[in-house]
């Protein structure tokens, strides 16, 4: 990931578009976020509820979150891009590995660093280890108490109290992505941590990650819902064709061919289901999030092949995309 030098900013014709520059104001301040915190504390569903729409994956499972994702929030007085990672975790597989490399590289390249807490759980080894390289990088860091919906006043007010011991916090914001509560005063307070700098994406966009890849991460969040365990560690997705054909009522259809890989035949009979009864409710639910997306119909093959052991494979997670 290749975010403009501060140099680049500033001098803005080099990495931003004549027509984003023209008009802005004089104090506009534009820069990156990033998300860190253990899988499962809500750092997706804050970054989907910042941007105003739905471009990160959601799920109780771990390791939902397997790119960095950057949602955009435009204002009038800045544009806040918001990078979602994965969750640090102590890895098993050489996947596990990647997913840890590629937070660490992303915690170098920002303006700010939100460590998501959630108010539900007590402060653990994992929060330690977050903060500790979060705090290493010397980045701003602004501590997010996630889910205060669901732990009430006194518990929330008890989490405000253990991270603020955690670490020297520039911010601390407690918030709930679900109820929309504080979610524009974080918003915020990560605002005034960006550089001045024109706008670094045009006004439009709400993310700058390929249509593909967001295709695949949906079908992926689909099919995650109410598997086994061990299922999630070992499902990945990987759309292997877009193109439009003819439709029936006339004009065209966009087709969109989709793999997912599993490492056993056993999770193989788990995906698909019996008689692939499982298998199309994935298709279902996950084409409608895509059309949401693309906003248009499309029509949506699903397959599902086994590629043994496909987390410890240098190939495969190459291609793959990790």
């Amino acid at each position: 990931m290749n975010f403009p030098s501060d140099d680049e900013l500033m001098a803005g014709e080099d990495v931003t578009p004549a027509h984003l520059i023209a008009e802005y104001p004089e104090d506009f301040r534009a820069g990156f976020a990033c998300m860190v915190g253990r899988p499962n504390v809500g750092k997706s569903t804050l970054t989907n509820a910042m941007v105003g729409q739905k471009i990160a994956i959601t799920s109780l499972r771990p390791q939902t979150t397997r790119h960095t994702i950057r949602g955009i929030v435009h204002r009038d007085d800045a544009q806040l891009v918001l990078v979602d990672t994965p969750g640090f975790h102590r890895p098993r597989t050489l996947l596990g590995k990647r997913l840890n490399d590629v937070v660490r590289e992303t915690l170098t390249q920002v303006d700010v660093i939100v460590v998501c807490l959630p108010a539900t759980d007590e402060i653990g080894p994992g929060d330690r280890f977050i903060v500790s390289e979060a705090a290493a990088t010397k980045t701003p860091l602004v501590a997010a108490i996630t889910k205060t919906d669901l732990a009430g006043k006194e518990r929330t007010a008890r989490a405000l109290i253990e991270a603020s011991q955690l670490a020297d916090f520039a911010d601390l914001v407690p918030v709930s992505a679900v109820a929309g509560h504080q979610v524009d005063t974080l918003t915020d307070v990560l605002v005034s941590y960006l550089p001045k700098s024109p706008p670094l994406y045009p006004s439009g966009d709400i993310t700058d990650e390929p249509e593909n890849v967001l295709i695949a991460e949906f079908v992926r969040e689909a099919a995650l819902e109410g598997v086994r365990e061990e299922l999630p560690h070992s499902l990945a997705v990987l759309v292997e064709e877009t193109r439009r054909l003819p439709a029936k009522n006339g004009g065209d259809l966009l087709h969109v061919y989709v793999t997912m890989y599993v490492e056993r035949e056993s999770q193989k009979a788990i995906v698909i289901g019996r008689g692939g009864s499982r298998l199309r409710e994935v298709g279902s639910r996950a084409r409608s999030q895509i059309e949401a997306l693309l906003g248009e119909k499309i029509y949506l093959d699903v397959h599902v092949k086994v590629a043994k052991d496909w987390q410890r494979d240098p190939k495969l997670l190459g291609r793959l995309g990790f």
